[in-house]
């Protein structure tokens, strides 16, 4: 599908406008000076750790037992991120580094 520039103008225009908006949003909500409401503060404790459960549920939701390699890779994979984040209290290196072994194990050696 073809669309004019002027088509093409307003989309990018709208989307930046929204990315800025959500962007700019909480500073003008919640300056400095002003106190963070109790709901907002629980919000910022409480939803980082469901927003992860939801992303792992999500991801595993078409894993299947029961059709090789019977969810080896994916089991093998979060043992390491698990094992990682325990030793080295790294989120950015378990999960990099369990990705970049989940890959491997499935372009390599669970074919």
């Amino acid at each position: 599908m073809n669309y004019s520039n002027t088509e093409l103008f307003l989309f990018f225009g709208l989307v930046s406008l929204g990315t800025f908006l959500t962007r700019v949003l909480p500073f003008i909500l919640f300056p400095e000076n002003k106190k963070i409401p109790r709901y907002i503060k629980y919000l910022s404790n409480f939803l980082p750790y469901t927003i992860i459960g939801m992303l792992v549920v999500y991801c595993l939701k078409d894993v299947s037992f029961t059709v090789s390699p019977y969810a080896l890779p994916e089991i093998i994979s979060i043992a390491a991120i698990i094992s990682l984040h325990l030793w080295k209290k790294n989120t950015l290196l378990s999960i990099g580094l369990g990705s970049v072994l989940y890959m491997v194990l499935i372009q390599y050696v669970f074919i």
